[in-house]
């Protein structure tokens, strides 16, 4: 009986790591045919992350239209307190447009203090 539960766990751990890989060759993919920015709003970096000191980068795929407009975000990396603001400015960013619709990963960097 163990050993059942034991190869089904491993089939689903298996079957896991076979989709992260697949998602992590599309991250990469999305970026070697990078649309051209024709306006960008900087996010705000939340005042509660600045005085805890939260610093780091944030990573964003978003999903543009083709008449440039940002379709859709979601969040692949960062800290929570510095990921809405990174989705709401990207959600005024626009783009060349193109014959299709595409996506691609933004990357955000806080600093820290210094921002």
């Amino acid at each position: 009986m163990r050993s059942k539960w034991t190869r089904i766990a491993l089939t689903g751990a298996a079957s896991t790591m076979l989709l992260a890989a697949s998602l992590f060759g599309q991250t990469g993919t999305t970026d070697e045919g990078k649309r051209k920015i024709k306006s960008r709003v900087a996010p705000v970096y939340p005042e509660l992350a600045r005085r805890m000191n939260i610093a780091g980068k944030v990573r964003i795929e978003v999903t543009i239209l083709p008449d440039g407009r940002v379709k859709s975000s979601r969040a692949i990396g960062g800290h929570p307190l510095l990921v809405q603001a990174c989705q709401t400015a990207v959600k005024e960013w626009k783009f060349v447009t193109a014959p299709e619709e595409s996506t691609q990963v933004i990357e955000f960097d806080f600093g820290g203090a210094n921002n």
